[in-house]
């Protein structure tokens, strides 16, 4: 098959809002490179890329938001009829389904559209929404909930042509066979490596250890907050990013931050997120099993960086313990600051730097990204060609 007969695809997601723009873009970015491309979301921010790059359809100006559980429910199921009214007369041949895997009316309706339908999941929803669910419901009822949110996810992916999950042990924690006939495994982001480079040799690089991301309590915010607490005074320990617990942060630290062993420097710009990382002798992200592969870790990869994290998800197929990073065995503070310790204390940082490097090149480019996705439209469109 040649690229020009490739199909169109529509990519369809839940609200986005800013949580999830970032991963959105990156995948309307490589699909718009192999084929045409369009989106169907809802909530997406005023000033996004987005809006000037593809041809966007948006079902309401309103998501989910912060609201109570029925009102949600009530907005979930609107969504997806939203989402089915939106794909007719489409004239794209396969319709994506991005982290809106638990949204199976307008899977099902697509289906009945003819079209070819993939199902892509950003993370893990059902224990995400389960986990967020127990600070206001008692614990039964917010597991009941996220078990019917995972059988509808179930139900999606059962019903879709295919699944793409970023890595194989992403599949695997979703409880898919990577080796299974309607499973790609592989449909990882990508980093843009001219922009995403070392600048600083690891060996030229201070004792400056740090967090690059959202400051959430999903990030373990708090226990890297007692970590850096707890460092040698020769270390420094950097929050770079925002959110909810910024104000905690800097009160908690106010003591380390006005000594200079902590930094907290808010948002910056994703064009100075490379030098921040070049900075950096060791990332440490503690992060619960909700994530599918944060791009952070790609990029810090990219620039040299080694990665100390916890093995979820996609994340040891990327992060190779002791080859382009390490794992975080035990969330502990202390263990933490024993394995940070330990890390920094090792002789070849600088070969891990160069791995890590080197595996971004071969697997992670933009053009890896491009071909992966290639191999995946001509699939889902032969699969279809064989059942004719």
């Amino acid at each position: 098959m040649s690229e020009d007969s490739l199909p169109g695809v529509c990519v369809v997601t839940h609200p986005l809002a800013s949580a999830g723009e970032n991963a959105t873009r990156s995948l309307l970015e490589i699909l718009a490179a192999v084929t045409t491309v369009s989106l169907v979301t809802a909530d997406l921010p005023a000033d996004s890329e987005i809006r000037d790059r593809h041809e966007l359809i948006e079902l309401t100006e309103r998501g989910a938001g912060q609201s109570n559980v029925a009102v949600a429910a009530a907005r979930f199921l609107l969504n997806q009829l939203r989402m089915c009214r939106a794909l007719v007369g489409r004239d794209e041949g396969v319709v994506l389904f991005y982290g809106a895997t638990a949204y199976l009316a307008p899977i099902l309706f697509a289906r009945l559209l003819g079209k070819r339908v993939l199902v892509e999941p950003r993370g893990d929803v059902p224990l995400t929404l389960r986990l967020h669910w127990e600070q206001s419901l008692p614990a039964v009822l917010a597991r009941t909930l996220a078990g019917l949110v995972r059988a509808l996810e179930r139900a999606g992916f059962a019903a879709a042509h295919g699944v793409v999950t970023y890595t194989p042990a992403m599949a695997t924690q979703l409880g898919l066979d990577p080796q299974r006939q309607r499973v790609y495994p592989n449909g990882a982001r990508f980093v843009h490596t001219d922009r995403f480079d070392v600048e600083t040799p690891h060996t030229e690089r201070e004792p400056v250890v740090g967090f690059l991301g959202r400051l959430d309590e999903e990030k373990g915010i708090r226990t890297l907050a007692s970590v850096a607490q707890s460092l040698p005074s020769d270390y420094t320990f950097r929050f770079v990013g925002d959110g909810g617990l910024r104000p905690w942060l800097e009160r908690e630290l106010a003591e380390e931050i006005d000594a200079g062993r902590v930094e907290v420097t808010g948002w910056v710009d994703h064009d100075d997120v490379p030098r921040q990382l070049n900075d950096l002798a060791l990332l440490v992200l503690p992060s619960d099993p909700t994530e599918g592969l944060p791009t952070t870790i790609l990029e810090a990869l990219a620039c040299g960086t080694p990665v100390y994290a916890t093995p979820v998800s996609g994340v040891p197929d990327v992060v190779r313990d002791g080859e382009t990073g390490f794992h975080i065995a035990d969330r502990d503070p202390a263990t933490l600051r024993d394995g940070i310790e330990s890390i920094l204390g090792r002789d070849d940082l600088d070969e891990i730097s160069a791995r890590g490097r080197t595996l971004v090149e071969d697997e992670y480019s933009f053009e890896a990204a491009c071909e992966r996705y290639r191999e995946i439209l001509r699939s889902v469109v032969d699969d279809r060609a064989d059942r004719a």
